[in-house]
Order: C-alpha cells, then sequence, then structure tokens
C-alpha cells in the first residue's frame, strides 16, 4: 500500500513543478516589461594635463610602443579620471556631474581603450544618482557602443548601452566625448521629479516602455 502511494506522490510533485513554472514564465515576462526608459545626452571631458588636469596616468605600461599613437603611448598605460560632465560641448556649459573611473590602453597596434567608468549625475532631475558604463573605446571609429551595466538611486539597476562619440577636440591634452545613453531602470524606482527635459537639456527623454 506504501509502495503503490509512491507514483501518486510523484505525480503531485511534478505537478506542482510545473504550475510553479508556469507562473514564473509569464510573470517574469511582464516584469521586464516593467521597465522606465532613459535617454540623456551629456558630454565628458578629459584633459590629461595643464590647467584643469582631470585625468591621470597611473600605470605606465612595459609596452611595446602603440604604433597607431603618438609616442608614449604604450601597451598597459591605465589611468584614472575624474572627469567633468557638461550638458553641452562646451565645458563653460552646466556642469551635470562627474565620471570617475579608469581606462587602459588594452591593443598593442590599435587605439583601443577598456573603459570602466561611473558617472555621478550632480545636477538634474536623476541628480545623486550614478550610471555605470563599461566596454571597449576604439578611437579609430566615429561611434563606439559601450555598455550601461548598472546605477544607483533612481537609476538603481539600469541596463542598455552608450553610444561614445568624439565630440570634438579642444587641443592635444583636452578631448570631449559625447555620452548618448539608451538604458532602462525597473519601473518601480523612483522617476524623476518632472520627467520630462523642460529645464535639463541633457534629459534626452523619460518614458514607460
Amino acid at each position: 500500500m506504501g509502495s503503490s502511494s509512491v507514483p501518486e506522490h510523484r505525480r503531485q510533485l511534478v505537478a506542482a513543478v510545473a504550475l510553479i513554472l508556469a507562473v514564473a514564465a509569464a510573470v517574469a515576462p511582464l516584469g521586464e516589461a516593467r521597465r522606465q526608459a532613459v535617454r540623456l545626452r551629456v558630454y565628458m571631458h578629459d584633459i590629461v594635463g595643464g590647467a584643469g588636469q582631470t585625468s591621470v596616468v597611473v600605470v605606465k605600461g612595459p609596452g611595446p610602443a602603440n604604433p597607431s599613437m603618438s609616442p608614449g603611448n604604450n601597451f598597459g598605460d591605465t589611468v584614472i579620471i575624474d572627469d567633468v560632465v557638461t550638458e553641452g560641448p562646451s565645458l563653460a556649459s552646466r556642469e551635470v556631474g562627474r565620471a570617475q573611473g579608469t581606462y587602459m590602453l588594452a591593443s598593442m597596434a590599435r587605439p583601443v581603450f577598456i573603459v570602466d567608468i561611473t558617472v555621478v549625475l550632480t545636477d538634474g532631475p536623476y541628480n545623486g544618482s550614478t550610471i555605470l558604463i563599461a566596454g571597449r573605446d576604439d578611437t579609430s571609429e566615429e561611434v563606439r557602443e559601450l555598455a550601461v551595466v548598472g546605477g544607483s538611486g533612481m537609476l538603481r539597476r539600469a541596463s542598455g548601452h552608450v553610444l561614445w562619440r568624439t565630440a570634438k577636440v579642444e587641443s592635444k591634452l583636452h578631448a570631449v566625448l559625447e555620452l548618448d545613453v539608451h538604458a532602462s531602470v525597473p519601473a518601480a524606482a523612483v522617476a524623476p521629479s518632472g520627467s520630462g527635459s523642460h529645464g535639463h537639456p541633457f534629459l534626452v527623454t523619460s518614458a514607460s516602455e
């Protein structure tokens, strides 16, 4: 009698597991769909020397020298940054944050850097929030795509991508990078005060998907 009840228990267990998996499969897409789109366009000023310097070489790569770049750039060079982030391409435009992190010359033959930075927003609707950006920056290409791998505050659990461009080169010491952020966060995250772009030109859009 005890042995005849085992198959029944197994059938009940299989049915229960199947029900749980079916519910999870139905709920997960709904949760993923409930995300808030975040579009930002800001400008990062990387100043490698002189007045207002914001980046410093902390590891001098042992080489070899990179033939695609000016003399003195070696494979493995690692730079730490605290770059000013502004709403427009001019350094004189309103400061809206800082880009803090590192980039490393990661190719022996091409001008390719591995980037790992956190953009700390200090003005606008996402004031106090951060967005984490990582990826491969081949500066020989006009547009590079890097990944949004996280965030904090109102940008917690952000994911998406950044279209990364060299907007202009002010001098041999000052490059301006455009960061066009296409990301999303869970809809449960706190929405920014006044989610439109009025008064905040760097906020492109913010709408539910």
